[in-house]
């Protein structure tokens, strides 16, 4: 797969620069000034943006730049306006992490009732319950003894109630939502639910959704129902949305169409009148619906209907429901099971906020950026951006140490596979070259006899405006005549274990062939490029197969995406210090990210380069 520069759709750019610049006026146009040019060093936690020319304080370094550093910098400052100027979506795409995502998601809304791929990363438990009793008479009850365990438990485990306002306009758009996001919901408007389960929000500040059938409310009996002024009252606290839930509570499935017609509409402009306000979802009774209720539902001006199943096969979390008038929940028996499924999907809408840059382009001009995301339940630390290269020091050491001796870089994480044979030797498995090294410029063939068993496998070809991942063959790249056959300006060069995703898609496990340990679960290093054109460095949080990690960085936005280490040498580090929660095993090569794109200026002078790089000396 080659990436190299190219040219966006300039109407795709027009309508993304009007968008922007009605939406955040002045303001934000200073805001962009101001990160172009002036580029800060760093903003809080982690979303840190990297200045040009940044150097780690009392670090070595492989290779000096020339005395005319400081002059090409204020040039390619020059030069970055300009290219921004052609195509400004890669650095509007690049700058998605310090706007309001939601205020740029909702610029591109899926078409109703559609659910927008954006959110399709995220899970959205939604609960259900019926009457809140003290003492209970059907299976479905629930006590208030036991709901306000349920309650402390979203507590304690860091869980967010969301109102279903926030839900709906996240499934519409993929903008934004907290770390493990739940929907609370109570159907039927039980006079115990206002006795018991509206105190409890109340005292734990946790929004829900009440589903009123009009007929019944204030009625008495067995299971009475709230009355209309105490509906009044929840829907005044802030708390409770209340949605329609047809007039008589009948089954839609046995309705005709003009019953159909009543039961929506009326119960709609019921509720409307009683309470003053705008009803905006509905909840079919039973779960059950037909098509033609769905397009009554769409058609009288409802923005989400909520569903359910008797089936426990079939609840799954909102994300996965089919479209925004079939909304599927759990059941509050499975409370436990389906909270733990609680995630935001931070990768996925994080990455995908602005339209892909989908020419292939590669942009090294983009701020370096650090994410801690959770995809499918996997946490991942991402780094994001600037100019990726590698390095190949002398002897094996940690990731951050090689880190602190390169130049100006800000993130890394361990390289290609490297031999066994020397417990502090740097001999790699395969070709490879880097750009900082103390044999830098130089190719080293890898060993011959050994080199056939990698063809197939990515050969990673690093050059000052491109990135290539190429199937190897090791009888063709046999030299750096040869790899610069592939790409002429080649600095860097090395095989890498394998395609996690190529062209956007996840690699079956054939792909991998003999490759060993690549259906074990382990901790992994990664990189490659994102749909953006941006350069990602990465490695994954907890043990995973590399098929699965492949499914995951394909939903997580990323085009290209090849496996470097794994097991206890995978590692990164990010700004001196690894991110790591053990003391990974020493590595003697990596790949970095160095801030945007510096300009080097050409001279026919060699670098200053150091006889030898020897991150121990």
């Amino acid at each position: 797969m080659s990436r190299g520069k190219g040219k966006s759709s300039s109407s795709t750019n027009t309508i993304w620069i009007v968008l922007g610049l009605a939406a955040l006026g002045t303001g934000m146009g200073a805001a962009i000034a101001s990160r172009l040019v002036n580029r800060p060093s760093s903003v809080a936690d982690d979303v840190l943006v990297s200045s040009v020319g940044e150097t780690a304080k009392g670090s070595a370094s492989f290779c000096q730049y020339n005395a005319l550093e400081s002059v090409t910098a204020s040039l390619y400052q020059v030069r970055a306006i300009n290219a921004i100027a052609n195509d400004p979506l890669p650095t509007l795409s690049s700058l998605s992490g310090s706007l309001n995502a939601d205020l740029i998601a909702s610029f591109t809304p899926a078409p109703f009732p559609q659910i927008s791929d954006r959110a399709r990363a995220a899970k959205i438990p939604i609960i259900m319950y019926h009457d809140i009793t003290s003492v209970k008479d059907v299976d479905w009850d629930v006590t208030p003894e036991d709901l306000e365990k349920h309650f402390q438990m979203l507590q304690d485990g860091g869980y967010t109630p969301i109102t279903m306002d926030r839900m709906v306009s996240y499934l519409r758009t993929g903008g934004q939502l907290p770390e493990k996001p739940v929907l609370l919901t109570f159907d039927d408007n039980y006079l115990g639910q206002y006795k018991y389960a509206f105190p409890l929000l109340k005292k734990y500040n946790y929004p829900a959704v009440w589903s009123v059938h009009t007929r019944f409310v204030g009625t008495g009996g067995k299971k009475p129902k709230a009355t209309w002024d105490q509906l009044r009252e929840m829907q005044k606290s802030g708390l409770i949305t209340v949605a329609s839930h047809t007039v008589n509570h009948l089954n839609m499935k046995n309705l005709s169409d003009a019953e159909i017609d009543r039961e929506v509409l009326e119960s709609k402009k019921v509720l409307e009148k009683e309470l003053g306000i705008t009803i905006d979802y509905f909840t079919y009774p039973e779960g059950d619906f037909t098509e033609r209720a769905k397009d009554k539902v769409k058609d009288v001006g409802y923005k989400a209907a909520l569903s359910m199943s008797l089936d426990p096969r079939q609840e799954r979390s909102a994300n996965e429901s089919e479209d925004l008038l079939s909304i599927m929940r759990f059941g509050q028996s499975r409370f436990s099971e389906a909270i733990e499924q609680a995630s935001g999907g931070t990768a996925s809408n994080q990455m995908a906020l602005l339209p892909n840059v989908s020419n292939g382009s590669i942009d090294f001009t983009t701020p370096v950026e650090k994410r801690k995301v959770t995809v499918d339940g996997l946490p991942l630390t991402l780094v994001y951006g600037g100019k990726a290269v590698t390095a190949h020091a002398d002897k094996r050491a940690q990731v951050a140490e090689i880190l602190s001796m390169t130049p100006n870089a800000i993130a890394a994480v361990d390289g290609g596979f490297f031999s066994l044979e020397r417990i502090d030797g740097n001999t790699m498995i395969g070709p490879v070259m880097s750009q900082f090294s103390s044999n830098a410029g130089i190719f080293n063939t890898g060993n011959k006899g050994e080199n056939p068993l990698l063809n197939g496998r990515p050969l990673v070809l690093i050059g000052p405006t491109s990135v290539k991942f190429i199937p190897f063959n090791a009888a063709k790249h046999t030299s750096l005549e040869a790899v610069r056959s592939e790409m002429s300006d080649v600095t860097d060069a090395f095989v890498a274990a394998g395609w996690l995703v190529r062209d956007g898609k996840p690699q079956s496990a054939e792909s991998f062939g003999r490759l060993y340990g690549f259906d074990a679960s382990r901790d992994r290093a990664f990189w490659g490029i994102d749909r953006s054109g941006r350069p990602v460095i990465g490695v994954t949080m907890e043990m995973i197969d590399s098929v699965g990690l492949g499914k995951i960085l394909a939903k997580a936005g990323l085009q290209d995406v090849v496996m470097l280490d794994s097991g206890a040498s995978a590692s990164l580090a990010y700004r001196g210090k690894s991110v790591m929660a053990y003391e990974p095993r020493p590595v003697p090569h990596i790949v970095a990210l160095l801030p945007p794109d510096p300009v080097r200026t050409e001279t026919a002078d060699k670098p200053n380069c150091p006889v030898s790089f020897n991150p121990r000396n």
